[in-house]
């Protein structure tokens, strides 16, 4: 089954391909290694999943805003490389801001791992790092980057 088939399944859809809001690109090769650049839980140009996670965003949503992250870097790749030159996901940084007293970071980020390895099955398999951060850009509740080998 190919990826759209399966997006099609979990009743998603790739979002229109946003752009950078700074001086870099959206994704970087370097040789086989691809690197794309943060992403953040926007739906064709809509901000979602804005505050704090367990203070006005709740752990399901975080889920959601991190899948939504997800699709907007297998968005970017689908456009700028193409899943079909993807030899594999190697590694996911994920960042989240949350209330002090809100610890389920993990839960929220395998809403990344789940929807990759929904999508990509083996390729999908990867490491992953989670940092807490004071303030994300446009008051977003998560952001993701991530690296892949490409063919």
């Amino acid at each position: 089954m190919d990826f759209e088939s399966k997006l099609m399944e979990l009743g998603l859809s790739l979002p229109q391909v946003s752009v950078p809001g700074g001086n870099y690109v959206s994704v970087n090769i370097r040789k086989d290694i691809a690197y794309v650049a943060i992403q953040f839980p926007i739906m064709n140009g809509e901000f979602l999943y804005q505050g704090c996670l367990g203070h006005g965003v709740t752990t399901p949503e975080g889920y959601k805003a991190m899948q939504l992250c997800a699709l907007n870097v297998i968005a970017q790749v689908h456009q700028k490389i193409g899943l079909s030159k993807i030899v594999g996901l190697n590694h996911i940084d994920a960042y989240f801001q949350a209330a002090d007293d809100w610890d389920e970071s993990p839960e929220v980020v395998n809403g990344a791992s789940d929807l990759f390895m929904e999508l990509l099955g083996q390729k999908g398999i990867h490491s992953r790092a989670i940092f807490g951060v004071d303030k994300l850009p446009r008051n977003f509740c998560v952001g993701l980057t991530s690296s892949f080998t490409i063919e």
